[in-house]
């Protein structure tokens, strides 16, 4: 069987080569596992400290996805086989490792390009965002849906989506509404858009340039070859068209105030946020509290801050009720009919939120060492 990530060199005309790491799970549409996260963060950490690396190449061997997202059947199966109240091991693993390899995508010292061609979803945006050169195609689609399954937008989410424009973060969070790849670039989630095709050429172009080993240059060098290959005819941008009412219904207000103005879009005429109205209707409760406080404790937050706060949330809420309840009925009994609990937002409690975001470790936090 194929490893679940494949390793190989693009030699260049200069002499330096691009490591290029392919994520090749294409029937799970390259969920994240454990397995996967290991493989690529040594590699991309020897990458980073070789003279004879310019530069990484993220992309998939999968023309429908990039990476649909967390393994979380895996993470349900750890809770699931971890006596109540105990702290997930493989669970806990998991958050720690995935959010250090966003973290060194985030800080990587040369240029990084992901692909990032077909479904980008959740922990696959973990892989994505922190990348120096962002490319989307007319097939890219965002969501990070995890209200529907009891969890929150996590992998740098409370880091980027407080970055997006006017109050378009915080809906994204409460609503998992998708994305497209002019939505993506309009919120600064992507940098370039180019043909569904264009990885081929793109490959030949990187490998006839001079690269000179050198982070700044290299990276120029990289913008270059990236808008001469950039298309503007791709579909049209629902999340900047609907901005100015997305600032509205969200405003500066709380939780309380917000929610029923997003229920009413549940039967809005437009579909897109119609759609998003549904997802937030029928999401978690504590999710959508979970998210609110996460956006509102980590606005003035380095980006390790908001890594270490996440996987505070994240194996809390391996502890509570929802999330394995939410991949229960989405991905494993498939009835799509979560019970959650509690099920409305105003019996969701501060004390709830708290128990989500308590410290579950012994001594120094397990990405004490993020800065």
């Amino acid at each position: 069987m194929d490893a679940p990530v494949l390793f190989s060199r693009l030699e260049t005309a200069s002499g330096l080569a691009f490591g290029r790491a392919t994520l090749n799970q294409p029937a799970s549409l390259n969920a994240l596992s454990l397995e996967m996260i290991d493989l690529l963060a040594p590699q991309l950490a020897a990458w980073a400290t070789d003279d004879g690396i310019a530069g990484v190449i993220l992309d998939s061997c999968s023309d429908k996805a990039f990476c649909a997202g967390g393994d979380v059947v895996d993470l349900y199966r750890s809770i699931r086989s971890t006596p109540a109240g105990q702290v997930p091991e493989r669970a806990a693993a998991f958050f720690e490792r995935e959010y250090r390899l966003d973290h060194m995508i985030h800080c990587y010292p040369k240029p990084l390009l992901a692909w990032g061609h077909g479904i980008v979803m959740g922990g696959g945006i973990g892989l994505f965002a922190g990348a120096s050169h962002r490319v989307v195609t007319a097939k890219t689609r965002f969501a990070m849906p995890e209200i529907t399954i009891g969890l929150y937008p996590d992998v740098g989410g409370s880091w980027f989506l407080q970055r997006m424009p006017g109050r378009s973060g915080l809906f994204l969070a409460l609503t998992g509404a998708p994305l497209n790849a002019s939505d993506a670039l309009f919120a600064g989630l992507a940098d370039f858009g180019l043909q569904a095709a264009g990885l081929p050429a793109l490959l030949d172009d990187i490998a006839s340039a001079d690269w000179q080993g050198e982070q700044q240059a290299d990276a120029a060098r990289l913008d270059h070859l990236l808008a001469r290959q950039a298309v503007h005819d791709l579909p049209a941008s629902a999340l900047q068209a609907h901005l100015p009412r997305i600032n509205e219904l969200i405003a500066r207000d709380t939780l309380a105030e917000i929610a029923p103005r997003l229920a009413v879009l549940a039967t809005d005429a437009d579909p897109w946020l119609a759609q998003a109205g549904a997802s937030f209707v029928k999401g978690s409760p504590t999710s959508a509290a979970l998210s609110f406080e996460m956006q509102r404790r980590t606005r003035h937050a380095s980006l390790a801050e908001v890594f270490r706060l996440e996987y505070q949330a994240s194996v809390g809420c391996c502890l509570q009720h929802d999330f394995a309840e939410g991949v229960r009925a989405l991905l494993v009994d498939k009835d799509k009919n979560p019970q959650w609990q509690p099920a409305a937002l105003d019996a969701v409690t501060p004390e709830l939120i708290e128990a989500h975001l308590a410290p579950r470790f012994e001594g120094q936090h397990p990405l004490a060492d993020l800065t």
